[in-house]
């Protein structure tokens, strides 16, 4: 089954990672819109899931160099541990929008919710597959994964997805392997270190992290679209934002204003270097890896970040595919995928 688990006594690790906000620097000002206006700041809760991660540098960055600012927006951050959380938070209304990965939005509408990606951050998942270095003579590839634990972000998250989805493509089989929920960071370092965990799925600062600690070496590598294209047989679009139906129809504007900053933080990134993009990140950001590990981990994947913010060719249908092998809401079922994204905002991004 798809939500079969295991709760190991990680949970004292992750249990004060709750849900926590970080609001924009003019929250409650009267910061003038793009374009002159002096109306009030459109205040806009976006959810993610682990802020810290290097998928939501360009949601950071908007925030961090006044992009939202100059679209007349007050954007509050609103942080869970897993993205499963902060797709309930935009479904029970919480937030008006969540930067996580594009796969939910199939995996909803899917089930009959009506959510879609309004633009497209990431052209790769940016996330890698360890195993824990004292098993890595055992554990070459997924397919030595049966039996074993595997740590994930949460249950029912983009992680999660891929973990499935490769153990399922090995041959390994979904119900083989036993998904742990530790969150991301010093809790996922924690359980490779006290061996809760025999192998799982990250991202980045933790994946250098574990890395730079000798406690995990790579399995499956899925940090540019080349690496992607060789795990998953075609691309993956990852973190993009998204946007229920029915709030969209009743604030087209503020969705446009939102994209607006997002695509000037995408092409942000593409005219600065890993050392820029980090000295105009939150110094908290990079406390637990350091900042020369985190410049570097930065640059190793700085080709998952899409260039445009449109939705790669074939991402669709490549990420629909690897649904139809494990998850039951997508697997033997036909969705229609233009309802799962949009290019019209980002096609309507004024020329910077």
């Amino acid at each position: 089954m798809f939500h079969r688990k295991l709760a190991l006594a990680i949970a004292a690790l992750t249990a004060a990672a709750g849900i926590s906000s970080c609001s924009s620097s003019n929250s409650g000002s009267s910061a003038s819109a793009g374009g002159g206006s002096s109306a009030a700041p459109i205040t806009v809760k976006i959810a993610v899931a682990n802020q810290t991660n290097q998928s939501y540098i360009p949601l950071i960055l908007a925030q961090q160099l006044g992009f939202f600012r100059k679209q007349g927006l007050n954007v509050q951050i609103v942080s869970v541990t897993s993205g499963a959380q902060t797709f309930s938070l935009l479904l029970s209304k919480q937030v008006q929008g969540v930067v996580g990965f594009y796969d939910h939005d199939q995996d909803l509408v899917a089930k009959g919710t009506q959510v879609h990606e309004v633009v497209q951050l990431l052209q790769a998942p940016g996330m890698v597959e360890l195993v824990r270095d004292d098993e890595s003579a055992a554990i070459t590839s997924p397919a030595d994964l049966a039996g074993k634990n595997v740590g994930i972000t949460g249950l029912g998250g983009s992680t999660e997805f891929l973990a499935d989805y490769l153990a399922a493509h090995s041959g390994a089989g979904v119900s083989s392997i036993h998904p742990v929920s530790v969150a991301a960071g010093a809790t996922f370092v924690a359980a490779m270190q006290h061996k809760s965990i025999d192998a799982g799925v990250t991202t980045e600062p933790t994946i250098s992290s574990l890395l730079s600690k000798h406690l995990a070496k790579i399995l499956v590598d899925m940090r540019s679209v080349a690496g992607t294209q060789a795990a998953l047989g075609g691309p993956y679009p990852g973190t993009a934002l998204s946007v229920t139906a029915a709030w969209e129809s009743a604030n087209a504007a503020t969705v446009q204003k939102l994209v607006n900053a997002l695509v000037e933080s995408l092409h942000y990134i593409q005219q600065h270097s890993a050392q820029q993009i980090a000295d105009a990140m939150p110094a908290s950001y990079y406390a637990s890896t350091g900042k020369t590990a985190y410049v570097q981990a930065l640059a190793n994947e700085i080709g998952m970040y899409n260039p445009t913010g449109l939705m790669p060719t074939d991402g669709p249908q490549s990420v629909f595919r690897v649904l139809s092998e494990f998850d039951p809401a997508v697997k033997g079922h036909q969705i229609d995928l233009s309802q799962t994204y949009t290019d019209q905002y980002v096609q309507k991004v004024p020329a910077s």
